[in-house]
């Protein structure tokens, strides 16, 4: 059973793991055997939280590798170079990410799909068009409460036209 986590948990987030799926008769024991040992000692670290979790997060965490594992193997590769590239950022842009997160989780659940179809367009435009939007997003964040509202105005009365 330890193996089978510490193997789960090498799911999110260690590389190592991208490198040996790729040997699919391999079974998990095999897997952590093959890997270098600052890598096992990584995971046996990991381990050693997952232990100190209470037993609702470790269900919780349980149930991320299920879901994980049930994934295609393209959206696994996605969901890895997702956590990597979380990990390269920095603690307080990581801090913010979790925020924004929180926010969105607490959305209904109209908003939040309204929001990923908003996201998926942004992420399929040109990236001018995308630097673009961002500048906007910028001068927007920029303005006062009175001057955001004086703009929503003027595009209520543009749409009405």
């Amino acid at each position: 059973m330890k193996r089978l986590i510490l193997i789960g948990l090498l799911s999110f987030g260690a590389s190592a793991w991208a490198q040996t799926e790729a040997a699919p008769a391999q079974t998990p024991e095999e897997r952590f055997n093959a890997l270098p040992e600052e890598k096992k000692a990584e995971l046996r670290e990991k381990l050693a939280r997952f232990k100190q979790m209470s037993p609702e997060e470790q269900e919780r965490v349980k149930e991320n590798l299920k879901r994980f594992s049930a994934l295609p193997p393209e959206e696994r590769e996605e969901v890895r170079e997702n956590a990597r590239a979380f990990a390269r950022l920095s603690p307080e842009e990581r801090a913010e990410l979790r925020e924004h997160f929180k926010e969105f989780k607490a959305l209904d659940p109209e908003k939040r799909k309204e929001l990923r179809h908003r996201m998926r367009s942004y992420l399929r435009s040109h990236p001018e068009e995308r630097e673009k939007m961002r500048e906007n997003l910028r001068r927007w964040r920029s303005l006062s409460a009175e001057q955001r509202q004086e703009m929503r105005q003027r595009m209520r009365e543009r749409q009405r036209r």
